[in-house]
């Protein structure tokens, strides 16, 4: 175990932030997730922020993840249906009035 509690780490790098999962253990020997957001920030440091899921409540969180990206994924497949319609649209608008 790390110095920290840490039993597991990873990190994902997106454009601008950087998320980092960590698995851990408190001195009571519970387990949990801390998932640790950080960023950048204006001044000459880096802003973070960390959310910690327990094990015993990780289900009920990754069923509520789990909607969450199945809502953002039906809404980016609308938004493209109704993207493409609408160029769709302006081209025969287009080639009417040609």
């Amino acid at each position: 175990m790390g110095i920290r509690g840490e039993l597991f780490t990873t990190q994902v790098s997106a454009e601008n932030r950087t998320y980092f999962f960590n698995v851990k253990e408190n001195t009571k020997g519970d387990v949990f997730l801390q998932v640790v957001e950080s960023k950048v920030s204006e001044g000459l440091g880096f802003d973070r922020h960390a959310v910690v899921v327990f094990e015993d409540e990780m289900r009920s969180f990754l069923q509520g993840l789990d909607k969450c990206i199945e809502f953002i994924e039906k809404n980016r497949k609308e938004k493209a249906k109704a993207k493409a319609k609408k160029v769709s649209d302006a081209k025969k608008a287009a080639e009417k009035s040609d």
